[in-house]
């Protein structure tokens, strides 16, 4: 009762205000997905690890670097519930997103499509040209994926995951790396590829008899295959992050004591596996790291770990 009286209390604010915003306002808010921003947090990577994010100057232009990632990435959301529209519609969730449910109307949807990307690599253009070209490739990849390579089976996932390891050398660009591990590409590629083929496969089983409908792909999947892809791809998460808290140079000067965030990452794997196989959650992973607390508990737990080992020890 207690915990359900705070959730309330903390929520009713923002619904009184939420609620007298304008609907298309509010669905172009939603269309935009900010919770799905979590995703590119990836870009303080490179930071983290190269031990420069106590320093003002780095994180300031990585924070930059964020922002302009976010506009890139809601440019890519609304650009594929554009092109998704009428599928979204005999989809059991994504009818109610913003276009399929007539909350926003699609006009504003092509004007925020065409000035977002123009907004963020404008201003990377003034602020870090390497930085336009990593938008440039992040936005080409995510278009040709919601025209096309989307309908491709196996490299739907490849394109997906391929969007990771680019928000990673977004946030390196920005700055000067003094030690930096291409390993750290491998793991960011390798846990993308985990949660892309995982959602594949919760969504083949959710959508069942439908799944043709809302995406051409599906009648190429199975589950025998999703299920070999996925074991495989967790093997090598594991593998190749125990390698990266080994062989990368800045972690090799603290005396091999990242090992001790091993534990966290095999939590956090086993624990999303759980959600998938047993509680048949995991469509939607970024939504699920806020909703399941012992996974969110992983993450934090990890980050700290990871702080303390490279900032404290």
């Amino acid at each position: 009762m207690y915990q359900g009286f705070t959730v309330q209390a903390v929520k009713a604010p923002f619904k009184s205000i939420w609620v007298t915003i304008p609907a298309p306002v509010r669905g172009l808010l939603r269309i935009m997905r900010p919770r799905q921003w979590a995703k590119n947090a990836a870009v303080f990577a490179g930071i983290l690890f190269d031990k420069q994010i106590t320093d003002p100057e780095p994180f300031a232009r990585v924070l930059a670097a964020f922002a302009l990632l976010c506009l890139s990435a809601s440019t890519i959301y609304i650009i594929n519930d554009l092109v998704d529209i009428e599928r979204d519609r005999a989809h059991p969730k994504k009818r109610n997103r913003p276009l399929p449910s007539g909350q926003l109307p699609v006009a504003w949807a092509v004007v925020a499509a065409a000035l977002l990307p123009v907004i963020a690599v404008g201003a990377s253009l003034f602020y870090c040209p390497a930085l336009t070209a990593v938008l440039v490739t992040y936005l080409g990849l995510h278009i040709a994926y919601s025209f096309w390579l989307k309908n491709i089976v196996i490299i739907d996932v490849f394109a997906i995951a391929a969007g990771y390891p680019l928000r990673v050398v977004a946030g390196i660009v920005v700055i000067d790396v003094m030690h930096f591990s291409p390993w750290l590409y491998v793991c960011t590629g390798m846990l993308a590829l985990f949660l892309a083929v995982g959602k594949r496969r919760q969504e083949l089983i959710m959508l069942a008899d439908d799944a043709e409908t809302v995406r051409v792909t599906y009648k190429d999947y199975n589950m025998p295959l999703l299920d070999d892809m996925l074991r495989l791809v967790t093997t090598g998460t594991v593998i190749t992050y125990t390698l990266y808290t080994i062989e990368a140079e800045t972690i090799r000067s603290n005396g091999h004591r990242m090992l001790l965030t091993v534990p966290f990452v095999l939590y956090g794997i086993f624990r999303y596996l759980y959600l998938i196989h047993v509680r048949d959650e995991g469509s939607a992973p970024d939504e699920l790291l806020f909703k399941d607390l012992p996974l969110l508990g992983a993450v934090v737990l990890w980050v700290l770990a990871v702080g303390i080992v490279l900032y404290v020890s």
